[in-house]
């Protein structure tokens, strides 16, 4: 109830509040909203980006884990491991299913997909 206060109708929040003595979840009681399919892709492939900005090539080791700061802007900055040798990998496994526009991408910065 607390986390879905804004779903409540305002018969329900008033309820919540008077009878039953529940108050609205804070903002930093709040789980953080799960990252879409989008979001995960976009986030790998700046890792590609970095990396191959870094050694000019996207043969990466399978075990290679890629360090990024992410959240800039003025928002707070989170350091995160990307797995990135086993994505490239997955990637180059599944070129056949990925749509043209992923792979375009991918070749833009320097995928060898053989």
């Amino acid at each position: 109830m607390r986390f879905g206060w804004g779903k409540l109708t305002g018969v329900q929040q008033w309820l919540c509040e008077h009878v039953l003595g529940i108050q609205p979840a804070t903002e930093d009681e709040k789980p953080r909203p799960r990252r879409t399919q989008a979001d995960t892709w976009a986030l790998n492939l700046a890792a590609a980006k970095q990396f191959y900005g870094r050694e000019g090539h996207l043969r990466v080791p399978r075990q290679h884990v890629e360090r990024m700061v992410i959240g800039s802007d003025g928002k707070e900055q989170e350091e995160r491991s990307i797995k990135l040798g086993a994505w490239i990998g997955n990637q180059r496994s599944r070129a056949a299913t990925l749509s043209p526009e992923r792979i375009e991408q991918l070749s833009r910065i320097g995928m060898r997909w053989a």
